[in-house]
C-alpha cells in the first residue's frame, strides 16, 4: 500500500519525466524475494520471447513482430507446464508493484503496435489467467481520473479504459463464459462514464456465442440503472443477435418506453424503428401508440388565447421525436401499413390519440400508394367521429415551430377533406384552415393557405366552392385586416366569376365587401386598393350588356350596399360624419344599377327581387329606404286605371278584343283596377316589358311599404281586392275562340298569365298580414285579409285552369317574370330553347303547318310504328335540353292524358282546329302550364299557412269539401319546394327531376323547416278529412264550387267543371308525396332537429291506442321516444290501407311507398347517429324496431297484393300498372321473412297475371341479388334455400314458352345469366358438402338444366330471326352458361362421380319442344325484324343450333349477396 501511495502523485496532466529513484531504493529491506523473484522469472521467460519486460517505467516493454513473438511464447510454454504459472505470477507481482508498472503493461510501445498484455492475451495457456488478473485491477482503479475522456483525462493516462481497451477485438476467448461472467460482475459495480464506455465495447469484446448472456445481463442491468437506455440500445444494435434474441431485445426496449427520460426518447424510437421485422412490426406499433406521450403537448385553449404561442420548437424533444419517426417510416413501408392496419381496429374516439394525427401526417408526408390509404382512413375515422378537433388542436395550437415542417402536409389533408362530398368532412377541413391560419402568422404561410382556398373556389365542383367560400367568409369575417396584404392572392376568385350561381356569387363579394369595409370604402380620402379594384368591376359588369355579367354586376352593387350601407337596429338613425360619405356612395351605386337596367326587362325584375330580398335581411340606412320608396311610388301610373262606382269608365275593344273586371272583391267601392289586358294588347315591344316587371316591382313596393309601416300594408290594402281588367269571357267560348287570331289568342293567353302572376304577388305581399303579427294589424283585419286571400287563390285556380286549356289548344312560350340564369344553364333564357312552332305563327293566327302535315303523314307512310324513328321533338323535350325539368305532377297527369306528351306536330293540327275548347276540370293538374311553370313567379313559404284558414259560412255542406280545391294547389305548390330542397332523393312512382328555381327566396334548409314545422298538423287534418271524404263516399253539394266561386267574383264559364271525386284522392296523393319527401330530408335527421321530427312523428300517430302490437319489446317503449311514434306512424298509414284499397289501387300503392319511406327513416336515423348505443339512447331510437317495422311493411304489401282491383273507371284509365306491381312485390319480397317460399308461391301463381311476367322476372332478379347467406342454421337450410330458389327460376323461364313476346324473352336471357354467374359462387359451398347431401345437389342441378336449356332455345331463336333487342344480351349469357357447363363437370370429377355427367349435341328444337327438321330459317321480312319490341310473333320454326349442352346441373346460391 504504501508502494501506491507513493505512485499516486505520479498521474498529472503533463506528467515530467520520471526520476531515477522511481524504483523502491531499498528492496532487500522489504523483503521482495518473493515478488522479485516472480518478476524476474516472468522477465526471463519473457525475454527468450523476445522481449524485455524490466525497463523504465516511463517506457512500454518493446515487442518484436506480435505474431512471432506470441507463436515462441506459446511454444515455450507448451514445453514447460509450470512456465505458464510462473510467468502469470510474475505478471501479476510486476502490476501490483505500482500503476506505473501496470501502464507499462497495458501501453503499445509504438503508436500502431499491441501492448504487452495484448500479445500474452493471443497465448491460449495465459489468456483466461490474464484476464481474470485485468478484471481483478479494473476496480481499483474506478476512480481515476474523476471520471475518464469527458473530464479532459487522456486515454493513456486512464488505466480503467486502457484495461478494457484490452478486450476488444481479441482473435478469441479461451473460455468465454467465465469471461462475460466476471465482465458483467464489473460492469454491475463500475460508475457511470466507465460502465457506460465497457457498455458501448461489448459488441467488440463479446463474441457471437455470449450474446444470449449479454442480452440477459443488459436487461438485468437496464432495471438497475435507467441511465445506461442509450449505451444499451447502441450495443443491442450493433449486436448480431438471432431471431430470437432480438425479440428479446425488442421486449427489452419496449419495455422502457414510459420510463425512458424524455431527451433518450428519440434513440429508443430509433432502435425500436430499426428493430422493426413484419413479425414484430404490429406489436412495435401497438406500443409506441399505447406508450409514447409527447411532453410538449399543450392545452389547446391556453394556446388559442396565444400564451403559448409557438412555445414548442423544432428542436425539441417532441422535434425529435417527429424526426426519428419520420427518418424511421420513410424507407419501411412495412411499419407504415402496420400502424394504419392498427389504426383500423381502433373504434372509440377516446382510444385516438395526437400520435396517430402525426404518423398519419408522417405517412401522408411520405406519399405513394400509402398516402391514399392514409387520406381514405382519416377520411373514415372524421365521418365515424373518432378523430375529433380536440386532436388536431393539441397537434397545432401552441406548436407553431412543431407543425411549420410539416404545414405543407397538414394543408394538403385540409385539401384533401375540402374536395369530400360528405359535408362533416368538409366541415373538419374548414376547421383545419381556420386554425392553420389563426397558428401560423407568417406571410408565406398564410398565402399558401389562402392560394389553396382559392383553387379549392375554382375548381367547379359545387359543394367544394361552397364549403371553401363558406371558409373564406369566416376568415375574413374575423380576420379580415390581417387578410389585407394578401388581398392580391384573394383577387384571384374574379377570374371564376362567370363559374359561380347566385348564392356563390354573393358569398364571394360579401368577401370581397369585408375586405373592403377593413380596408376603408370611403375613396374619397384615400380610399383602398381592394374597394376600388371591386367598386371598378362592379361597374363594368352592370354597364355590360351581356345578362350573364350584368347579373354579377348587380349582385355585387346589392352587396356592396347591403356592406357600406346596412345600419344596426339599435343605432341610430343618422349617419355620423364618418359614414356620411359611404352611404352617399352605396346610393350612388344603386341608383348607377337601376339606370342601367331601366329599359331591360330581365336584368330590372332581377334588380328588383334582389333588392327586395335584401331590403327584407338587412336593416338599411333611412337614405337608402327613402330613395327607394320614392322610386317605387309610381308604380300606380303606368298599371293601374281609376274606376267610377266599380265600373269602367271606358269600354272600347283592344285589338278586336273587348275587355271586362273580373274578381271584384271590393264590389262597388273599388276605385282602381290593375290595367292587364289594355297594356298586354298593345304592341308587344312597348307593352310586355312594362308588364313583365309588374309582379317584381310590386314585390319591391309591398317590401317597402312593410319596412315604413312597421309591417302593416294597410296604405295598399285596395290591391288586394281591386278587379283586373282582363278579356270579355264571350271571347273565351270555344266556338269565337277558334274564331280569333294568332295576336288575339297571345293577348288573352299573356292577359291570363299577368293575371295569374299578379294574384301570385298578392298572396306574397298580403300573406305576411296573416302569417306573422303585426302590431297595428287587428285581428279582424286579419281574418278580413285571409278570406281574401283564400278568395284569390280560387281566381287562380280558375286562371290557371283556363291558361292550361289555352296553352293546350294554342301553345306559346310565355314571357319569363323571374330570371332564370342558373336553371337554364345558358347565360340567359330569353331565348329559350322551346320548339320554333311554339310562338312563331303567321300575323293573321294561322300557323303554317302544311309542310309540317305533309312530313307528318310521308313519317307515318314509312313505318306503321312511329316509335321506331326519331320524333320530332316534343316541348318537354326541349324543356330537357335547357336543363329544365317538369314537375311530378305533371308527369303523372302526362301517363294518365292522351294529349300530354303529344308531339309539336300534333300540337300544331290541334292548334289549327277550331274546335270547341271541351270541359275544363280545374282540379286536373295543368300540365301545359306546369312545363313553364318555371316561368312563373314564385310563391313564398309563408303562404302555406293559408292552409290553416277556412272562408266557409255555409253549413249546409262540409267546408272540407268546399275548400279541398284551395288546399289542393297550396299542397302541389308545398309538394314542388320539397322536391326542390331535396334534390337528391328520387320520387318512387315518378321518374321525374328536381326542379331548378328558387322556390324559397334564398331559404336554405334549416329556415324552410322551421317555417312550414306549425303546417304539420295541418296535413294530417286534410289528409283526415280526405280519407273521410273517400270512406263516406258521399254526395258532395253540386254548388259547393260555383257558389263559392261566384262569392270570389269568378266569371261564370260553363265548361268549368271541378271533378269532386278526384279532389280527395288528388289531396291525398299530394299529401302523402309530402310526407315522404319530410322524412327523406338529410337535415331533419340531425340531432340538432330532433324536436322536429318528432313534431312531424306526433301528427301521424293513430287515433286508437296500439300498445298490444307493441308487446314485443322488452323493455316496452316510451311514447315520447323516437322508436314508439315512428311504430305509431306505421300503424296509422296501415289503418289508411283499409278503406283506400277499396277504392284506389293507385292510392293504397302511394300509401305503401309512404310506409317504406318511414322505415327508410328509422335505417337512415339510426346509421347516422349510431356511433355508440348512448347515441341511440339520446334520440331514443333502436334497431329492434326495425324487423318489427320491415314485418308490418311486408303484411301491408301483401295484403295489397291480394286485394282486388277496383274498376277501372275509378282510377282513371291507369296505365303502366305493370310497373307499379312490380314495385310493390320488391316491397313485400325484401321485407318477407322467407323470400325463397315467396318467389316459389308467386311463380307457381303466376299464370293467372299474364302480363306480370316480366315485371316479376325483374323483381326475382333483385330480390335474390339482395338476400344473403343465413348466418346461422345447418347446411340443410341453406340447401333447401338454394333449391327454392332455382325452382322459382325454372318457373319463370319455362314461361317463356307460354309468353312470345320478344321483351319477356329478352329479359329472360339477360337476367338468366346473371343469375347463372351469381349460383357459380356456390360451386365450393356444393363441393364440400356433395358427399353427404349429393341427393338434393344432383335434383337441383337437374331441375336447373330445364332453364339452361329454354335460355339456350331463345338465344338461338332469336339469332335466326334475327331479334336484336334478344341478340345484343345473347353473348354474356352464353358465357356464363358456358362457365356454368364447365364448373358441373368440374363439379362431378372432384367427387368421382364421371358416370353421372356426360355432354353431346342437343337436338334442334323450338320453344314448344317440336324436333326442328332444317337448321335454315325461313326469310324474314325486314318490317317484320323491327317490332321487336312489342312483337307479338310466335316463335315457332326454331331451329337452334346449341352446340353443347350437358347434362347441367346449375347452381346460383340466391342467398349470398353481391
Amino acid at each position: 500500500m504504501v508502494f501506491l501511495q507513493r505512485s499516486r502523485p505520479a498521474n498529472p496532466r503533463k506528467r515530467p519525466s520520471p526520476p531515477p529513484e522511481a524504483e523502491p531504493p531499498g528492496p532487500t529491506g522489504a523483503d521482495p524475494a518473493g515478488p522479485s523473484a516472480a518478476v524476474d522469472a516472468a522477465a526471463a521467460l519473457l525475454a527468450d520471447a523476445g522481449c524485455t519486460l524490466l525497463v523504465p517505467p516511463h517506457q512500454a516493454p518493446p515487442l518484436p513482430s506480435p505474431h512471432a513473438f506470441a507463436a515462441r511464447l506459446g511454444r515455450a510454454l507448451s514445453a514447460d507446464h509450470s512456465a505458464a504459472p510462473r510467468l502469470l505470477a510474475g505478471v501479476a507481482a510486476f502490476a501490483a508493484a505500482s500503476p506505473a508498472r501496470l501502464r507499462q503493461l497495458l501501453l503499445p510501445a509504438a503508436p500502431h503496435a499491441p501492448s504487452l498484455a495484448r500479445a500474452l492475451l493471443s497465448v491460449p495457456a495465459l489468456q483466461p489467467g490474464l484476464l481474470a488478473l485485468l478484471l481483478e485491477k479494473l476496480p481499483e482503479h474506478f476512480d481515476d481520473g474523476g471520471g475518464g475522456a469527458l473530464d479532459g483525462l487522456p486515454l493513456q493516462d486512464d488505466v480503467g479504459r486502457l484495461i478494457v481497451s484490452q478486450f476488444r477485438w481479441l482473435d478469441f476467448l479461451a473460455d468465454a463464459d467465465a469471461f462475460v461472467e466476471k465482465l458483467v460482475e464489473v460492469l454491475s459495480v463500475a460508475p457511470p462514464r466507465l460502465k457506460k464506455e465497457i457498455i458501448g465495447s461489448l459488441p467488440e469484446i463479446v463474441g457471437d456465442q455470449s450474446h444470449a448472456a449479454v442480452v440477459v445481463a443488459l436487461e438485468k442491468l437496464l432495471q438497475e440503472d435507467s441511465e445506461v437506455v442509450v449505451a444499451v440500445l447502441d450495443v443491442l444494435s450493433d449486436l448480431n443477435l438471432n431471431e430470437e434474441l432480438q425479440e428479446q431485445a425488442v421486449t427489452i426496449a419496449i419495455s422502457c418506453i414510459r420510463t425512458i427520460a424524455p431527451d433518450q426518447m428519440p434513440h429508443l424510437l430509433r432502435f425500436l424503428l430499426l428493430s422493426a421485422t413484419p413479425a414484430n412490426a404490429g406489436r412495435i406499433i401497438l406500443q409506441i401508440r399505447e406508450q409514447l406521450r409527447f411532453v410538449g403537448v399543450v392545452d389547446p385553449w391556453a394556446a388559442r388565447s396565444k400564451k403559448l404561442k409557438g412555445k414548442a420548437s423544432a428542436n425539441s424533444t417532441d422535434g425529435a421525436i417527429l424526426d426519428t419517426l419520420r427518418s424511421g417510416l420513410r424507407f419501411k413501408n412495412m411499419l407504415c401499413e402496420a400502424f394504419l392496419k392498427e389504426l383500423k381496429t381502433v373504434d372509440h374516439p377516446k382510444d385516438h390519440k395526437v400520435i396517430d394525427v402525426w404518423l398519419i401526417m408522417l405517412i401522408y408526408a411520405n406519399g405513394g400508394a400509402l398516402q391514399k390509404s392514409a387520406e381514405k382512413i382519416l377520411k373514415s375515422k372524421i365521418l365515424r367521429g373518432c378523430i375529433r378537433e380536440t386532436l388536431f388542436d393539441q397537434c397545432i395550437r401552441g406548436n407553431t415551430e412543431l407543425v411549420k415542417e410539416h404545414f405543407m402536409s397538414f394543408l394538403s389533408v385540409s385539401d384533401y377533406l375540402l374536395a369530400c362530398k360528405e359535408e362533416k368532412a368538409r366541415e373538419f377541413a374548414s376547421y383545419l384552415f381556420t386554425a392553420l391560419f389563426e397558428e401560423f402568422t407568417d406571410m408565406y404561410f398564410r398565402q399558401e393557405l389562402v392560394g389553396s382556398l382559392v383553387a379549392h373556389i375554382g375548381s367547379g365542383v359545387s359543394y367544394e366552392v361552397l364549403s371553401s367560400l363558406d371558409i373564406m367568409i369566416s376568415l375574413t369575417s374575423n380576420n379580415s385586416e390581417e387578410l389585407i396584404p394578401i388581398s392580391s392572392h384573394i383577387t384571384g376568385i374574379l377570374d371564376y366569376l362567370e363559374s359561380f350561381h347566385e348564392d356563390n356569387l354573393r358569398k364571394v363579394y360579401d368577401i370581397f365587401c369585408q375586405l373592403a369595409l377593413a380596408a376603408g370604402f370611403n375613396t374619397g380620402s384615400g380610399g383602398s386598393s381592394v374597394a376600388n379594384e371591386l367598386l371598378m368591376v362592379v361597374r363594368k359588369q352592370v354597364s355590360n350588356p351581356d345578362m350573364k355579367y350584368r347579373r354579377m354586376g348587380i349582385i355585387g352593387a346589392l352587396r356592396i350596399v347591403s356592406t357600406i350601407a346596412h345600419v344596426d337596429a339599435n343605432a341610430a338613425v343618422n349617419c355620423s360624419s364618418y359614414q356620411q360619405p359611404n352611404c352617399e356612395e352605396a346610393l350612388e351605386l344603386l341608383k348607377m344599377s337601376v339606370n342601367s337596367c331601366k329599359f331591360v326587362t330581365l336584368p330590372l325584375i332581377f334588380l328588383y327581387d334582389e333588392l327586395a330580398a335584401l331590403l327584407e335581411s338587412k336593416v338599411l340606412h333611412s337614405a337608402i329606404l327613402e330613395w327607394v320608396g320614392d322610386y317605387v311610388a309610381e308604380f300606380d301610373t303606368p298599371f293601374l286605371a281609376d274606376l267610377n262606382n266599380g265600373e269602367l269608365s271606358e269600354k272600347h275593344p283592344y285589338d278586336g278584343i273587348e275587355g271586362e273586371l273580373w274578381m271584384n272583391l271590393d264590389g262597388d267601392v273599388s276605385p282602381i283596377c290593375v290595367n292587364i289586358m289594355p297594356i298586354a294588347s298593345t304592341m308587344p315591344q312597348k307593352s310586355q316589358p312594362c308588364l313583365q316587371i309588374l309582379p317584381s316591382q310590386f314585390s319591391l313596393l309591398t317590401t317597402i311599404e312593410r319596412l315604413v309601416n312597421e309591417g302593416s300594408l294597410g296604405g295598399i290594402n285596395a290591391l288586394l281586392g281591386c278587379p283586373l281588367h282582363l278579356p270579355s269571357t264571350k271571347h273565351l267560348d270555344g266556338a269565337k275562340w277558334g274564331n280569333l287570331s294568332g295576336l288575339q289568342k297571345k293577348a288573352v293567353c299573356h292577359s291570363l298569365y299577368y293575371a295569374i302572376n299578379w294574384i301570385r304577388e298578392l298572396l306574397n305581399a298580403f300573406s305576411t298580414q296573416v302569417a306573422s303579427r303585426v302590431d297595428n294589424f287587428s285581428q279582424k283585419a286579419r281574418d278580413e285579409t285571409a278570406v281574401k286571400l283564400l278568395k284569390r287563390l280560387r281566381n287562380l285556380i280558375l286562371l290557371e285552369g283556363l291558361l292550361n286549356a289555352f296553352l293546350k289548344n294554342y301553345p306559346l312560350s310565355l314571357p319569363e317574370l323571374r330570371y332564370l340564369g342558373d336553371c337554364s344553364g345558358s347565360p340567359s333564357t330569353s331565348k329559350f330553347n322551346l320548339p320554333k312552332k311554339m310562338g312563331e305563327e303567321s300575323m293573321d293566327g294561322t300557323s303554317s303547318n302544311k309542310r309540317q302535315k305533309g312530313c307528318k303523314d310521308k313519317a307515318a307512310s314509312e313505318k306503321g310504328n312511329p316509335d321506331d324513328k326519331i320524333n320530332q321533338p316534343t316541348i318537354l323535350d326541349a324543356f330537357k335540353r335547357a336543363g329544365v325539368t317538369v314537375s311530378q305532377t305533371t308527369n303523372k297527369a302526362s301517363s294518365q292524358l292522351s294529349s300530354s306528351g303529344m308531339m309539336s306536330k300534333d300540337i300544331e293540327q290541334e292548334a289549327n282546329d277550331p274546335g270547341e275548347l271541351g270541359l275544363v276540370d280545374l282540379m286536373t293538374a295543368p300540365v301545359q302550364l306546369d312545363m313553364q311553370r318555371f316561368k312563373f313567379r314564385t310563391l313564398h313559404t309563408r303562404c302555406l299557412s293559408l292552409l290553416n284558414y277556412s272562408d266557409c259560412q255555409d253549413s249546409s255542406c262540409s267546408s272540407l269539401e268546399t275548400e279541398l280545391p284551395i288546399y289542393l294547389y297550396l299542397l302541389r305548390d308545398l309538394h314542388n319546394k320539397l322536391d326542390n330542397l331535396n334534390p337528391a332523393t328520387k320520387p318512387f312512382l315518378s321518374t321525374s327531376q328536381p326542379k331548378c328555381s328558387h322556390v324559397h327566396c334564398h331559404d336554405n334548409t334549416q329556415e324552410f323547416l322551421d317555417k312550414i314545422q306549425p303546417l304539420f298538423s295541418v296535413l294530417r287534418k286534410h289528409l283526415d278529412g280526405a280519407i273521410s271524404m273517400i270512406r263516406d263516399e258521399s254526395e258532395s253539394c253540386t254548388d259547393n264550387w260555383s257558389s263559392h266561386s261566384s262569392s270570389a267574383s269568378n266569371p261564370d264559364i260553363p265548361y268549368v267543371v271541378v271533378s269532386k271525386s278526384s279532389i280527395a284522392t288528388a289531396v291525398c296523393k299530394e299529401i302523402l308525396g309530402c310526407y315522404r319527401k319530410l322524412v327523406a330530408i338529410p337535415d331533419l335527421l340531425n340531432q340538432p332537429n330532433m324536436s322536429g321530427l318528432k313534431q312531424l312523428l306526433q301528427t301521424l300517430q293513430p287515433t286508437e291506442n296500439f300498445d298490444d302490437i307493441l308487446s314485443e319489446f322488452q323493455p316496452s317503449l316510451a311514447p315520447s321516444n323516437v322508436d314508439y311514434l315512428y311504430c305509431g306512424a306505421c300503424k296509422m298509414f296501415e289503418d289508411i290501407m283499409d278503406p283506400v284499397c277499396s277504392f284506389s289501387y293507385l292510392l293504397s300503392s302511394d300509401v305503401l311507398i309512404t310506409m317504406q319511406s318511414i322505415v327508410n327513416s328509422v335505417v337512415v336515423l339510426l346509421d347516422e347517429s349510431g356511433e355508440s348505443n348512448q347515441k341511440k339512447i339520446q334520440i331514443g331510437c333502436f334497431k329492434a324496431i326495425i324487423p318489427f317495422l320491415r314485418k308490418r311493411l311486408g303484411q301491408s304489401a301483401h295484403k295489397l297484393l291480394t286485394a282486388d282491383q277496383p274498376s277501372e273507371h275509378a282510377e282513371n284509365g291507369w296505365q303502366g300498372k305493370g310497373d307499379l306491381i312490380q314495385k310493390i312485390l320488391q316491397i313485400y319480397l325484401r321485407n318477407s321473412e322467407s323470400t325463397s317460399d315467396l318467389l316459389c308461391e308467386l311463380c307457381k301463381a303466376l299464370t293467372q297475371h299474364e302480363e306480370n311476367t316480366g315485371t316479376l322476372n325483374k323483381t326475382i332478379k333483385q330480390a335474390l341479388k339482395a338476400r344473403a347467406l343465413p348466418e346461422r342454421g345447418s347446411i340443410d337450410t341453406i340447401l333447401e334455400e338454394i333449391q327454392k330458389s332455382v325452382e322459382a327460376f325454372v318457373y319463370l323461364i319455362q314461361m317463356c314458352k307460354t309468353h312470345e313476346k320478344v321483351s319477356i324473352h329478352a329479359m329472360a336471357v339477360k337476367h338468366g345469366g346473371k343469375y347463372i354467374d351469381t349460383f357459380l359462387k356456390a360451386f365450393n359451398l356444393l363441393e364440400t358438402q356433395f358427399k353427404e347431401h349429393n341427393a338434393i345437389i344432383l335434383k337441383m342441378l337437374k331441375e336447373l338444366q330445364k332453364a339452361t336449356r329454354t335460355i339456350q332455345t331463345i338465344c338461338s331463336e332469336a339469332k335466326g330471326y334475327k331479334r336484336t333487342m334478344i341478340t345484343s344480351k345473347v353473348p354474356p349469357a352464353k358465357r356464363s352458361l358456358e362457365k356454368f357447363l364447365f364448373q358441373v363437370k368440374a363439379l362431378l370429377h372432384n367427387c368421382s362421380t364421371e358416370k353421372k355427367f356426360w355432354m353431346g349435341n342437343l337436338k334442334h328444337k323450338d320453344m314448344h319442344g317440336h324436333v326442328v327438321s332444317s337448321q335454315v330459317y325461313g326469310s324474314v321480312d325486314d318490317e317484320d325484324e323491327q317490332m321487336e319490341t312489342d312483337s307479338d310473333t310466335p316463335a315457332d320454326e326454331n331451329d337452334n343450333t346449341m352446340d353443347e349442352d350437358a347434362a347441367e346441373g346449375s347452381n346460383d346460391v340466391p342467398m349470398e349477396e353481391e
